[in-house]
């Protein structure tokens, strides 16, 4: 590890309580109809959005192997243009920047509009999965986590 600083190994017991958060979010997501691979482009989208290249390289393998097609992640950056994405997706995307990204007055629009397609569990699910991403980035980055080299 040399100078780095791993913020997750300095206190295992925290890291050990985000991810069973991680864990009953993906299962609160589960119960409520959203796909593991929504899940992913919503975790994908941060991570772009906060600019951690840790959990981008992460997520963007789990997409692909929950079955996000490469083309929607390539598209992923332009995703209101794209016009390839679920009315779900659309909304977890939603969800995704308005708890990550936007101020007030946008982020309420925007959340207003996604609670509208969305089941109370649905929007529950994906605002605690983004609020569960943004703290794996935060520690990413923190930690200057790098990603694993090509092969």
């Amino acid at each position: 590890m040399g100078d780095a600083f791993y913020l997750d190994k300095s206190n295992p017991d925290i890291w050990k309580g985000l991810n069973a958060v991680a864990l009953k979010v993906r299962a609160a997501a589960e119960d409520a109809g959203i796909s593991r691979a929504v899940l992913e482009l919503l975790n994908v989208r941060i991570s772009q959005i906060n600019g951690c290249a840790y959990c981008l390289d992460l997520h963007s393998r789990l997409a692909a192997d929950a079955g996000v097609p490469a083309r929607k992640l390539h598209v992923l950056a332009a995703w209101r243009e794209a016009g390839v994405y679920s009315d779900l997706e659309l909304s977890a995307l939603t969800v995704a920047e308005a708890v990550t990204l936007m101020g007030e007055e946008e982020r309420r629009s925007a959340l207003q509009e996604a609670r509208a397609q969305l089941t109370d569990e649905q929007y529950a699910a994906l605002n605690w999965a983004a609020v569960t991403i943004n703290s794996f980035n935060r520690i990413s980055i923190i930690s200057g986590y790098p990603i694993k080299p090509l092969p």
